[in-house]
């Protein structure tokens, strides 16, 4: 089962340090980190912070992620309070959200990995910058790939919310000639501003059925459910409600394999 991404910018990660700054990319789909460049800086902290904020603006991306140097017991130093400054000032030079994350250890990851890759000892200060941002941009893609799967799990459970087991989501609904129906609710779901709710026979006596599909505008001020007459809406809200019915058993799947 497939579903269509929604594209993002890109982010962009700066090790900071007082010599040199770091530069990692994300990849389009923001899948992960890729070093890039090293600014070695100059001895006029405002050219630096201008040169960056317009590094982040060249690149296009959406997000500049900075790291955040502190001892390893997590206690601020006096690195923290120069790297703070710089972002401080940075903030003023650019209108894109700035997100902070904590570097420990990425310095001595990037070493480590020069040194597996062979990089000789007087070419390393060239690139460890970059590839320190990298682990910092990696670190914080992590986080919000997470925050990203609670998100939608979240949303997930909203479209079943406050239904405890399959009884309580059955309705009796009375047509024009009297007839009671018994339909099972399986979604609300909001399209162009109306909710329409989503059902499907409690009792279907033929297996077509059990896959009809009923849908229903909300009229919440009266707590009514009113016929949709318009065939192109139909359309339209049975193509949504299938989208995020997709999204669901999706992220349900996932969560299947990850357990």
């Amino acid at each position: 089962m497939c579903y269509n991404r929604i594209m993002k910018k890109r982010a962009i990660a700066f090790d900071i340090g007082d010599k040199r700054i770091g530069v990692a990319i994300s990849d389009p789909f923001n899948e992960y980190a890729m070093p890039c460049d090293t600014y070695f800086r100059t001895r006029n902290f405002q050219a630096d912070v201008e040169a960056i904020a317009n590094l982040a603006k060249e690149r296009g991306v959406g997000v500049i992620v900075c790291g955040m140097p502190v001892n390893y017991d997590g206690t601020e130093s006096v690195q923290t309070e120069k790297t703070r400054a710089f972002i401080d000032a940075l903030r003023k030079k650019t209108s894109l959200p700035i997100e902070l994350e904590d570097e420990r250890f990425t310095t001595m990851q990037a070493r480590e990995t020069q040194m597996m890759g062979g990089v000789k000892r007087e070419n390393r200060k060239k690139t460890v910058d970059s590839i320190a941002a990298s682990y910092i941009l990696e670190s914080w893609l992590t986080r919000e790939k997470i925050k990203e799967k609670e998100e939608r799990k979240m949303k997930d459970e909203e479209l079943m919310e406050g239904y405890e087991d399959e009884e309580e989501r059955i309705i009796e609904v009375e047509d024009e000639d009297g007839n009671v129906e018994r339909l099972l609710h399986i979604a609300t779901i909001p399209y162009r501003g109306t909710n329409y709710c989503v059902f499907q026979q409690a009792e279907p006596e033929t297996e077509e059925d059990e896959d009809e599909v009923i849908i229903f505008a909300l009229d919440e001020e009266n707590q009514k459910l009113d016929i949709v007459e318009d065939e192109q809406t139909l359309d339209e809200v049975f193509a949504e409600f299938c989208r995020q019915y997709e999204d669901f058993e999706d992220a349900d799947e996932a969560m299947r394999l990850d357990n």
